[in-house]
């Protein structure tokens, strides 16, 4: 536990380091500051897994006092014998890419350029397993030159040495070499903190994409039962990737595939950081920047586990008219939002993507979507539509409404709705969790988080198919339609009336004092209303 504190610390130490450089140059809050810092994060963590993985295929490498030199002097087919036989999630790299070697040669004339001349290599040389493709095929560098986000020229060299030291400063020795193989569960924290100074209107809003960890939680577990194998799994809203990072952990990283869209550069960024952190490079080729909507790279394909935290507004007023084409009728089979007359920015995307992962579900998938729990409940419209294919088409598995301001950036209340194209119609399980959480206080918002025990007993009603008093219940397809499609838990509650037991003298009793009750506010009336005349009486016109 000591370790695993100190080496949460160094890292967090790390990236205020690397937020000071930029600072220092003039970059603090500037846009470009959040591709340096993680840029440069990734690169420092590239460096260390391979130095890493080396060492483990060749142990002598471990004993040697200078690395650089020893892989410098190896023969070429040596070394590229020894570079074949690493994972292929391993960047490869070649000795005068590594950290030390730049920090050796810092002082040299043009080092700016030799900075971004090494981070450029990496990118081109390591493209097939690293890079991200747009819908058009098109892949992005891994990174950029970074000494280009200085305007001046004459303090790029100073810049890109300040970098190389920092993250030569913060050399993780042998005893953090065990972390390389830690999950998400070890590296959360570090990834929150990485972005929490972006999640602001001035870095990006990134708190948009970030689903918190309960949530991610309570889906995979709820999802995910028994052991599976050869698993796709898709997100295409995909944001920073928190859903599918805790599914892919859930079913285990060799057994499942992750896909993912999202038309937001910026989250490619964080969920290819995320990936890489979380032992699924693998699935790094399979990351499409697009909008999904409009343009689906995955539209033929068919998954076996969807899981989305879509943008609930947001305004696709350029696009809404060229989906009433008939090519997107079969996807969105319920309709197309109307563009409001005011706030374009309130349209209801959401409701889209629902559509679109009840289209890329295959016939055993099985899928978790939130949604604004007003949802729920609609009365009319295309919400309801959708919630009479559910039940039309039997795929609704159970819905679980979520405590408010369980998202620190929106107060808005969610649910999440539990979908299997295999799910049994009369058992539906429906979950009122809005009481759960204890409140935190995050800056200007209030946050509802959940205990631990609060996740497991909606784990545990979901699974079990288990009603318990005010809290869930279980209900047939037939009993949602008489209710006119509702998916809210508490329109099933069983209203109960307590009832006690008294003798005919209690009952006397009750009746004469009641009785004298109203006796005594019967007169207490006729007083005040011989008052009130009283007063009328005495008023004179002057």
């Amino acid at each position: 536990m000591t370790q695993d504190v100190s080496f949460s610390t160094k890292t967090k130490q790390l990236i205020d380091s690397l937020k000071n450089v930029c600072a220092n140059f003039g970059l603090g809050n500037d846009g470009n500051e959040f591709k340096i810092i993680t840029q440069v994060f990734l690169y420092k963590y590239l460096n260390d897994k391979f130095r890493f993985e080396l060492k483990k295929q060749k142990p002598k490498l471990a004993e040697v006092e200078n690395l650089v030199q020893s892989l410098a002097a190896m023969e070429e087919e040596e070394y590229n014998f020894l570079l074949a036989g690493l994972d292929p999630s391993v960047v490869r790299l070649k000795p005068h890419q590594l950290i030390s070697y730049l920090y050796n040669r810092q002082n040299k004339d043009n080092f700016g350029k030799t900075f971004d001349d090494t981070l450029r290599q990496i990118s081109v040389e390591n493209a097939d397993v690293f890079s991200i493709k747009s819908s058009s095929g098109a892949k992005d560098k891994l990174f950029d030159e970074l000494s280009q986000f200085i305007t001046d020229p004459s303090q790029r060299d100073a810049f890109c040495r300040a970098i190389i030291n920092k993250l030569f400063e913060f050399s993780f020795d042998e005893s953090f070499e065990d972390y390389f193989q830690e999950k998400y569960d070890f590296f959360k924290d570090i990834f929150e903190y990485l972005i929490r100074d972006y999640n602001s209107d001035s870095g990006g809003k990134y708190a948009e994409y970030y689903t918190p960890n309960a949530v991610a939680r309570i889906i995979a577990n709820i999802l995910v039962a028994g052991d599976v194998k050869q698993i796709r799994c898709y997100d295409p809203s995909v944001g920073s990737g928190a859903l599918l990072m805790s599914l892919a952990h859930k079913i285990g990283e060799n057994n499942c595939t992750i896909y993912s869209e999202d038309i937001s550069q910026k989250s490619s960024t964080m969920l290819r950081l995320n990936l890489i952190l979380n032992n699924l490079t693998h699935s790094i080729p399979n990351v499409i920047k697009t909008n999904t909507i409009t343009q689906p790279f995955y539209l033929n394909k068919k998954f076996d586990y969807i899981v989305s935290n879509p943008p609930f507004k947001l305004d696709f007023s350029d696009f809404r008219d060229e989906l009433e084409k008939d090519s997107f009728r079969e996807r969105f089979f319920a309709g197309i939002p109307k563009v409001p007359k005011a706030k374009k920015e309130s349209m209801a995307i959401y409701l889209m993507f629902i559509q679109h992962i009840m289209h890329s579900l295959n016939e055993t998938g099985k899928a978790a979507v939130v949604v604004p729990t007003g949802f729920i409940t609609a009365q009319s419209g295309i919400e309801k539509k959708i919630r009479e294919a559910m039940i039309g088409r039997k795929m609704l598995r159970g819905v679980v409404s979520m405590p408010s301001n369980i998202f620190a950036s929106t107060g808005t209340n969610v649910s999440v709705l539990f979908l299997d194209k295999q799910a049994d119609p009369n058992k539906i399980v429906l979950v009122d969790a809005s009481k759960l959480g204890k409140t935190l206080k995050e800056g200007k918002n209030q946050r509802t988080v959940l205990m631990p025990n609060e996740e497991q007993r909606i784990i545990d009603v979901m699974n079990e198919k288990r009603a318990e008093e005010d809290f869930s219940v279980v209900v047939t397809a037939d009993e949602i339609i008489t209710k006119n499609y509702s998916f809210s838990a508490g329109q099933y509650f069983e209203v109960k009336i307590k009832y006690v037991d008294i003798t005919a003298g209690e009952f006397a009793e009750k009746m004469k004092s009641y009785t004298d009750t109203l006796d005594s506010l019967f007169a207490e009336s006729h007083r005040l209303e011989e008052e009130i005349k009283k007063q009328l009486r005495g008023l004179r016109y002057e």
